[in-house]
C-alpha cells in the first residue's frame, strides 16, 4: 500500500477516527469502466479506511470474476428479481449498501465516473460542515456541456415543453410536457447524508421514481437542503461517461456521440494505467 497522501489524510480523517464516509457503486456488465473507476478510487482514496462498498447486479460475467478478485472491496453479489430492471435494480442494489453502513455519508458514484482528483469529495464534505440541515451535495447535470450546446439544448426543449402544455390547455391529444431542464441532483457523484436518511426510514429506492428523486421531493418540505455544484466545477475533476452502461452492453442502440465519448474516455484510462 502506498503511503497516504496528505489529500487523502483529509478526505478519510486522523489515522484514530472513523472515517466520515463510505463509497457506494453498482456493477452491471461493465467490466472496463468499473475497473477503471476502481483503480482511480483506490489511487484517490484510502482504501484501507474507506469503505468500498460494490453491488453487483448478477452480471454473471468477467466483470463479477474481477471484483472477486479485489481483496479491498466490500463486494455484495445480488440476483434482482426479473421484474427489477434499470434504475429500480439499482435503486434496490443502493438500499442494500445503505442498510450496512454506519459513516455519516454515502458517497454514490456510477462505474463510469473517473475521479481523477479527490479534492472535490473535500468539496463536497465541507458543504456538509457549514450546514447541518443539508442533506445531500451534487450535481445536476450529468455532463458537462458547452454553452452554445447548452443554450440549444435549453431552447429546443423549451419550445417542446410549452407546445405540449399548449395543446393539454386546447384538450388536444400529446405526450405530457417534460421539463426542459433539471430538478433532481444525479447519482453519478452525489455525497448523502446517511443520518438524514435512517432517522426518517427513507431509502433510494422510494415509489417509482430514479432512485434518489423521491427523496429530494420529500427532505425539503422536513426543512432539509440540497447544495448543487455546478457542473463546470464538478468536472474539473473528474469524467463522467453519460449511459455509459448501455454503451458498453448495448452500444448500438445508443447515439453516435454518447458512444464515441465512451471509447474516447474508456480508451484515454486504459492507455494510462
Amino acid at each position: 500500500m502506498s503511503t497516504r497522501s496528505d489529500s487523502q489524510e483529509e478526505i478519510s480523517g486522523q489515522v484514530d477516527r472513523p472515517p466520515r464516509f463510505s463509497i457506494a457503486l453498482v456493477n452491471y456488465k461493465s467490466l472496463e469502466m468499473t475497473s477503471i473507476c476502481l483503480d482511480l478510487l483506490q489511487k484517490a482514496v484510502d482504501v484501507s479506511e474507506i469503505p468500498v462498498w460494490v453491488v453487483d447486479n448478477d452480471s454473471n460475467d468477467a466483470s463479477l470474476e474481477y471484483l472477486r478478485s479485489i481483496d479491498w472491496i466490500k463486494l455484495i453479489e445480488r440476483k434482482p428479481p426479473g421484474e427489477e430492471v434499470g434504475f429500480l435494480a439499482h435503486g434496490r442494489a443502493l438500499d442494500m449498501i445503505l442498510e450496512k453502513v454506519s459513516t455519516e455519508y454515502l458517497l454514490l458514484l456510477h462505474t463510469d465516473t473517473f475521479i481523477y482528483d479527490p479534492a472535490i469529495i473535500d468539496i463536497m464534505l465541507e458543504k456538509f460542515s457549514a450546514d447541518d440541515r443539508v442533506a445531500a451535495v451534487g450535481c445536476m447535470e450529468p455532463v458537462l456541456r458547452k454553452l452554445p450546446h447548452t443554450v440549444w439544448r435549453t431552447a429546443t426543449r423549451g419550445t417542446k415543453y410549452y407546445f405540449r402544455r399548449l395543446k393539454m390547455a386546447l384538450g388536444l391529444k400529446t405526450r405530457p410536457p417534460t421539463l426542459y431542464y433539471e430538478v433532481y441532483f444525479k447519482s453519478f457523484c452525489a455525497l448523502w447524508n446517511v443520518n438524514i436518511i435512517k432517522s426518517h426510514g427513507m431509502s433510494f429506492s422510494m415509489g417509482e421514481k430514479i432512485p434518489g428523486y423521491e427523496m429530494q421531493d420529500e427532505l425539503p418540505r422536513l426543512g432539509y437542503r440540497f447544495v448543487r455544484i455546478a457542473p463546470r466545477e464538478m468536472f474539473r475533476y473528474l469524467d463522467h461517461i453519460d449511459k455509459g452502461t448501455a454503451s458498453a452492453k448495448d452500444g448500438i442502440r445508443l447515439k453516435r456521440g454518447k458512444i464515441r465519448k465512451y471509447q474516447n474516455i474508456v480508451g484515454k484510462n486504459l492507455a494510462n494505467r
